[in-house]
C-alpha cells in the first residue's frame, strides 16, 4: 500500500475557495495562504445556528495505534456521502512529535486532512505565533527584573516558562542571564513544548478577540518577594501579546480528500494541556455545518474528561454522541500482548484487555452521554476476534460498528455513521458535569482520579498541598481542573495498562493557568517538555525531485 504521504500528494485537491463556497462563506470572509489554506475572519459567520457536535474519543493509546484522527475523518466524510452538510473540526498538530515520533495529527490512509505536508509542517504558522508570544513574555519579563524591578519580582518564584515548538529534553532545565551585569539578572529557567504553553489554551477557549486579550492579561507569570501575583498585564505585555496572535486567532480552513470542509485550529497536547481544538472553530463549524465531528486527546480519561469539564463548561456546548475508538490490536496489548506478537490470534488477551475500553463507556455514561463503539479495523485481526468483540457489545448493549476509513475512505464508515445518525435522533437525558467548579481544588481533583481513573486513594505532596493553600487564598479555586500525566495508563503509572485498580495518584504539583481559566496538576513522572526517540522520525525526511519524501 501507499505511504500516507503518498496517497495525499496523489489526491485531486480543490482550491480552498471552493471549499469555502461549499459552507456558504465568500471570498472577502477569508484570509489566503496559498490556493489550497485559509484563514477565516472571526466576522464572517453571522448567523446563530447550532449543529449537532460528535465527539470523537479513544481507549488508553498503545504503540499498537488507535487510528482516532483517522476516525474522525472518515467518519465526517462518511456522514457527507449519507447527505448530512458535515465539518470535521481538529487539532493541529505540534511539530515536535511529527519529528519524534508520535506522527502528525492529519489522518491516515484514506482519511486524511489536506494539504498533509503543510498541516503536518508550518501549517499558517499559528504555533510559531504563540512560541514567539510566548517568548515576548519571557523577555519582557527578564528585561523587567534587569531594568530595576520596580514590581519586586522574586526570580526564584517565577511560573512562565519559555517554550519551543519541538522534543528538546536538553531544554528541560536551564540557567539563563550569565556572563555579568550586561547580560541581565541570574537565574533557573525552562523550556515547555509550545502547545503546553497557557497561550495555546487561552488561544483554544477564547471566543472572541476581546476575550482573548482580557485572558491574556490574567496570566500570572510569577510571585513578588511578599508571595502577591504578578500577572502579564502587570508587565504591560498584553498588548504586545495581542498583536503577535491577532492572525493565529482566526480558525484555518483545509479539506479531506474526499473534499469535507475541515477547520483545523488549536492544539494543546492532553497529557499536559486540555487537549481540545480551539471554541472558535468549534462554534463556527457548528454554524456552518450541519454535523460536526471533532477529536479529543489521547483517550477518553484524559482528552474527553477535559473536553466535557473544561471546554463544555466553557463553550456552553455539549456532544450529542461521543464516539469511543478501539483497535483490537491495542486491547490485546491492554491484555498483556506484547507489540510482537500483535498479528496472532489471542482471545484471552482481548477479553482481558476489553477492561479498558469498558471503563471508558463507564467515564462517558457519568457525563449523560450517548455513545458508539468504533472499532478501527486491521488487516491482522480476524473473524473470530472481530466476532468476540462484536459479541461482547450485544451481550452488553454496546452500540459498536466496524470502521475502514484507513483503506475504503467514507465507504468504509458507512456503517459507523448510521450508527451514530441513530444514536443522534434517540431522546436525550440531560447533560451533566462530572464536578462543580465551586468545590475545593482537593475535592475536583480527587473526584476526577477515583470516578475517571478508578484510582482507590489520591496523594498530595507537601508542595501541592501548599500551593492549594496559595491557590485558595488568591481566589483561583473555583476554576475547573487539568490534569498532567501519562496517556498511556488510566493510572499515572504508564506500565499498569488495561483497566488497574487499588492505585494511588500522586498530585506532585499544582500550577495556575488563571489566563485560560483552570488549575493544572501534575501527577506522576509527566514532563512538559518531549524528549526525542534513540531513532527519531526526522532522521526519514527529506526532499527528493523537488517532493517530500519518509513524512509518514
Amino acid at each position: 500500500m501507499q505511504t500516507d504521504l503518498e496517497i495525499a500528494q496523489k489526491a485531486k485537491i480543490l482550491p480552498i475557495e471552493q471549499i469555502a463556497c461549499k459552507l456558504g462563506l465568500r471570498s472577502d470572509d477569508l484570509e489566503l495562504y496559498g490556493k489550497f489554506k485559509a484563514k477565516i475572519h472571526l466576522d464572517a459567520v453571522k448567523e446563530n445556528k447550532a449543529g449537532k457536535l460528535i465527539l470523537v474519543t479513544a481507549i488508553n493509546p498503545t504503540p499498537a495505534g488507535e487510528g482516532k484522527s483517522t476516525t474522525t475523518i472518515g467518519l465526517a466524510d462518511a456522514l457527507n456521502k449519507l447527505g448530512k452538510q458535515t465539518i470535521v473540526a481538529l487539532r493541529e498538530p505540534s511539530f515536535g512529535p511529527v519529528m519524534g515520533i508520535k506522527g502528525g495529527a492529519a489522518g491516515g490512509g484514506y482519511a486524511q486532512v489536506i494539504p498533509m505536508e503543510d498541516i503536518n509542517l508550518h501549517f499558517t504558522g499559528d504555533i510559531h505565533a504563540i512560541t514567539t508570544a510566548n517568548n515576548a513574555i519571557s523577555a519582557i519579563l527578564d528585561n523587567h527584573i534587569h531594568q530595576g524591578n520596580v514590581l519586586g519580582i522574586d526570580p526564584t518564584r517565577i511560573l512562565w516558562h519559555r517554550c519551543l515548538d519541538m522534543n528538546d529534553r536538553a531544554l528541560r532545565n536551564i540557567v539563563i542571564g550569565l556572563g555579568g551585569h550586561a547580560h541581565g539578572v541570574p537565574r533557573e529557567d525552562h523550556f515547555d513544548i509550545t502547545v503546553a504553553s497557557e497561550l495555546m489554551a487561552v488561544l483554544c477557549l477564547s471566543d472572541s478577540i476581546e476575550d482573548f486579550k482580557k485572558r491574556i492579561s490574567k496570566i500570572v507569570v510569577a510571585y513578588t518577594y511578599d508571595k502577591k501575583p504578578v500577572t502579564v498585564e502587570d508587565i504591560k505585555a498584553t498588548g504586545a501579546v495581542t498583536v503577535i496572535m491577532k492572525e493565529a486567532i482566526m480558525p484555518n480552513l483545509v479539506q479531506t480528500l474526499e473534499h469535507t470542509p475541515a477547520l483545523i485550529h488549536g492544539g494543546p497536547f492532553a497529557n499536559i494541556a486540555h487537549g481540545c481544538n480551539s471554541v472558535l472553530a468549534t462554534k463556527m463549524a457548528m454554524q456552518l455545518g450541519e454535523y460536526v465531528v471533532t477529536e479529543a486527546g489521547f483517550g477518553a480519561d484524559l482528552g474527553a474528561e477535559k473536553f466535557l469539564n473544561i471546554k463544555c463548561r466553557n463553550a456552553k456546548i455539549h456532544p450529542s454522541c461521543v464516539v469511543i475508538v478501539a483497535t483490537i490490536r491495542a486491547l490485546k496489548m491492554h491484555g498483556g500482548v506484547a507489540k510482537e506478537e500483535l498479528t496472532k490470534e489471542n482471545m484471552e488477551a482481548l477479553n482481558l484487555g476489553i477492561s479498558n475500553l469498558e471503563k471508558h463507556i463507564e467515564n462517558i455514561n457519568k457525563f449523560n452521554l450517548d455513545y458508539v463503539v468504533a472499532i478501527n479495523r486491521f488487516a491482522s485481526d480476524t473473524d473470530a476476534e472481530i466476532q468476540a468483540l462484536e459479541q461482547w457489545a450485544k451481550s452488553n448493549a454496546h452500540p459498536i460498528a466496524l470502521s475502514d476509513v484507513f483503506m475504503q475512505g467514507s465507504t468504509g464508515g458507512l456503517d459507523l455513521a448510521k450508527k451514530v445518525m441513530e444514536v443522534i435522533e434517540r431522546p436525550k437525558q440531560e447533560f451533566k458535569f462530572l464536578y462543580e467548579t465551586q468545590l475545593s481544588i482537593k475535592e475536583k481533583i480527587t473526584i476526577i482520579c477515583k470516578e475517571i481513573y478508578g484510582a482507590k486513594k489520591v496523594d498530595f505532596s507537601k508542595n501541592a498541598k501548599n500551593q492549594m493553600a496559595t491557590f485558595k487564598k488568591n481566589g483561583w479555586d473555583n476554576l475547573p481542573i487539568c490534569i498532567a500525566k501519562t496517556q498511556y495508563s488510566l493510572s499515572d503509572n504508564p506500565k499498569l495498562l488495561g483497566r488497574p485498580s487499588d492505585f494511588t495518584v500522586l498530585v506532585r504539583e499544582l500550577k495556575p493557568s488563571i489566563g485560560a481559566g483552570f488549575i493544572v496538576a501534575l501527577c506522576g513522572e509527566i514532563t512538559t517538555m518531549p524528549g526525542l526517540p534513540k531513532v527519531p522520525a526526522a532522521e526519514q525526511m527529506d526532499v527528493v525531485d523537488g517532493k517530500t519524501i519518509g513524512l509518514f
